[in-house]
């Protein structure tokens, strides 16, 4: 085995650090106070080629492979998750989905658009109530012979508003259960298509985060990916790989915590000496550092092996659920290193524990990754 990054990969995860610390630093509080989008810091991110990192040359993309889009999830991600999950779901679930799955026609009309940042797109699967059990679609897109009619609501969309481009799971047939659901393009514009406000949010909060509403849309036979019935498995195949982001993107708010933290402990004085010195912080200290190196060689392994043709859902699940549950506890951490100062804005270390929540829950929640992983390892 050979853990050292090839020079491709640490001019990435450099090029992504620098990016992050010159280009989203400035403004991130203000822009999670505001709710505000960062609407130049994504164009900047697509001029960069971060939206379609893993998308072949052919269509736009940077023919990337898993590993360089954790580096650089993670480095974006340690000064603002609002624009990593943005870059996530574009890359993870949407350029993916449609590369992997999609015909000639859907790549050629909406990938080159959609990894040069063009247009971003967003992922329609949880409703009401159907979030964890995804099997329980209300959303109905009934045949009506050259297309397919669209109704219900989808809640909890990251990009809701700012997306040009949705793909919806929807129920087809009922009686056949998650064998009925279909996945479709469906274009913002398209008449019946309705958006809600945007949610006021604990973390990532300048992200877009809204409900989409479908009224009688019509959506094109050419739109559904792949063959009929076909949604369900698209939508679990397209969320294996989803995790890995997640991954990396709590991976990199536990880093981001963890550095603040290191270096605030190394200029904080209390009782005549530097605060690392004192045993209670070094070892808080030591802890992070040795669970962030955990969760780090856990997304590179899901990676290593979603690059190399091996069945990744296992190690994504187990990436997915460590790093979730270790980004929580390390800025819960870093906040208590900081003390008082931590519980102000101005120090970040707070917003990093808000936007560390959101891992545990969405694309799967942990308790969703305990059974994925108990299932796999008690075959």
């Amino acid at each position: 085995m050979n853990f050292t990054l090839s020079n491709e990969h640490k001019l990435i995860q450099d090029s992504a650090r620098e990016f992050a610390q010159s280009e989203l630093l400035p403004g991130v509080i203000e822009r999670d106070e505001n709710k505000e989008f960062p609407t130049s810091q994504i164009k900047k991110m697509a001029e960069m080629g971060f939206l379609g990192m893993m998308v072949s040359p052919k269509f736009g993309g940077g023919g990337m492979d898993t590993i360089s889009y954790i580096l650089a999830m993670e480095e974006i991600s340690k000064v603002d998750a609002s624009c990593s999950v943005i870059m996530s779901v574009n890359n993870s679930l949407v350029c993916w989905g449609i590369e992997k799955y999609g015909n000639k026609h859907q790549k050629e009309k909406y990938l080159h658009d959609l990894a040069t940042g063009k247009i971003i797109g967003a992922f329609c699967l949880s409703e009401p109530e159907a979030g964890s059990d995804a099997t329980s679609q209300k959303t109905t897109a009934i045949d009506k012979g050259d297309y397919y009619l669209l109704n219900g609501t989808k809640n909890w969309i990251t990009n809701g508003n700012s997306a040009s481009v949705y793909l919806v799971i929807a129920q087809t047939d009922i009686e056949k259960g998650h064998k009925g659901i279909n996945a479709f393009i469906v274009d913002k514009n398209t008449p019946g298509v309705s958006i809600g406000p945007k949610e006021n949010k604990l973390g990532i909060r300048s992200s877009d985060t809204t409900s989409i509403m479908f009224s009688d849309v019509k959506v094109p036979k050419e739109n559904r990916i792949g063959e009929d019935g076909f949604g369900f498995k698209f939508a679990m195949k397209t969320l294996e790989g989803g995790r890995i982001g997640i991954a990396a993107q709590a991976l990199g708010i536990a880093s981001g915590a963890y550095e603040l933290s290191l270096k605030y402990a190394q200029e904080r004085k209390a009782f005549g000496k530097e605060i690392y010195k004192h045993q209670a912080i070094s070892f808080k200290l030591a802890d992070m550092a040795t669970e962030i190196d955990c969760g780090r060689l856990l997304c590179l392994k899901a990676g290593w092996q979603k690059d190399n043709g091996i069945d990744y859902a296992l190690s994504g699940s187990m990436a997915k659920l460590y790093c979730a549950e270790k980004a929580m506890r390390i800025t819960t951490e870093a906040v208590q290193i900081h003390g008082g100062y931590g519980f102000v804005k101005e120090y970040h270390v707070e917003r990093l524990m808000r936007d560390a929540k959101i891992t545990q829950i969405y694309e799967g929640t942990s308790e969703i990754q305990k059974i994925v992983i108990s299932r796999s390892i008690l075959k």
